[in-house]
């Protein structure tokens, strides 16, 4: 789900300075944002009307972190960061109640999308330090919010420890997003290889490649059921000329737009695609409830303006029905994802940020 937040976070730096400069409402892209006095340090991380979570634990404290990601056995976290004076994420690890944290990606280039192995033995990231040691230029915002689509990104695998980097595409353009079926046996990511960009499924050794979606337009973010047999994603299929002509001109710049995408599922092989939101709004990063019926994600759709950065969590039914609003922070909340016995949820949020523009990962027992 991935690719957003680098750039995501890297915006509300931008926004942040901004705002420490000038008491006017500041404009960056689709997104608006008004200095206030929302970042301060509390004890209480809930909010009223989040039934769905208690015993909310910060597990980051400064920086950028998210796309925090449970290991099989649920003992570990995977993310990514932008900390200790770094000029792009980094993948780091830690345990599940914020110990012990380390960094495993080598310290170059760009980093993305981390996950684990089923087995615990390799870890699983992308980066671009094959193209250059150095961080990617961030993309030019005076044309709007965009997101970059580096294509020296490439997917590695790794030990734990971040030792023995085996780089596992090799396709000219884009690949990342990656993530693995709860079975261990598939990965699905996110390529241009074919020219625009689209899903993709492989072996967990990276074999047996198998374009999944071709509809013109952007498919990414994926991940399975928990039964592997089916796909949750984001989607935005441009359908008048002019969002064709301009969804074209921004994919040949390594641009796409992020200002609405749609959540998507689709059987493990690709059939069966089905629209599950439409809401008309920047909803991303879907993931299956531990039961299969329902899908949690994030979404700007609850905000009163869409051009500010207030996103929330929300849950939907896999046939559309019954959205249900998650979080009620008034900044971001994002990137959630189910421990494996189903009893945890672990997400990104603005909440008891420190100063403006930190986001840390956050923990909560998850109730029904």
């Amino acid at each position: 789900m991935k690719l957003f937040v680098a750039i995501f976070l890297t915006l509300l730096f931008i926004v942040s300075f901004v705002g420490a400069q000038t008491s006017s409402v500041s404009k960056i892209g689709f997104f608006e944002y008004a200095p206030t006095s929302t970042f301060v340090l509390r004890d209480n991380f809930a909010v009223e009307g989040e039934r769905h979570l208690q015993n909310i634990k910060q597990l980051t404290f400064g920086g950028e972190n998210a796309e925090a990601y449970f290991s099989f056995d649920g003992k570990q976290l995977i993310f990514q960061s932008k900390r200790d004076g770094r000029g792009c994420d980094q993948i780091y690890r830690m345990n599940t109640d914020g110990s012990n944290v380390r960094m495993i990606s080598n310290g170059e280039g760009r980093t993305t999308c981390s996950y684990f192995y089923k087995d615990g033995k390799q870890i699983l990231y992308a980066s671009t330090f094959l193209g250059s040691k150095d961080c990617p230029p961030n993309p030019d915002f005076s044309k709007g919010y965009v997101w970059a689509i580096y294509p020296e990104f490439d997917i590695f695998t790794a030990q734990p420890d971040g030792s023995k980097i085996k780089q596992l595409t090799k396709t000219n353009g884009y690949d990342a997003e990656a993530t693995i079926s709860p079975d261990g046996k598939k990965i699905i990511f996110t390529s241009m290889r074919d020219g625009d960009l689209d899903l993709y499924s492989m072996d967990k050794n990276g074999k047996n490649v198998k374009r999944l979606t071709d509809a013109l337009g952007y498919d990414g973010g994926a991940f399975f059921s928990p039964d592997s047999k089916h796909i949750v994603y984001r989607a935005f299929h441009p359908k008048i000329p002019e969002q064709i002509a301009r969804y074209k001109q921004r994919l040949s710049e390594n641009l796409i737009e992020p200002t609405v995408f749609e959540v998507w599922t689709m059987n493990a092989d690709g059939s069966n695609k089905r629209q599950i939101t439409k809401l008309g709004a920047a909803s991303f990063a879907p993931f299956f409830t531990p039961d299969g019926k329902r899908i949690i994600f994030c979404t700007n759709y609850f905000a009163a303006d869409a051009r500010k950065r207030n996103f929330d969590l929300a849950l939907v039914n896999t046939d559309g029905s019954n959205l249900e609003r998650v979080t009620f922070e008034e900044t971001f909340d994002g990137f959630p994802m189910f421990s494996p016995d189903g009893k945890k949820l672990v997400f990104a949020s603005n909440r008891n940020a420190a100063k403006q523009g930190d986001t840390n990962v956050f923990s909560a027992d998850w109730v029904e």
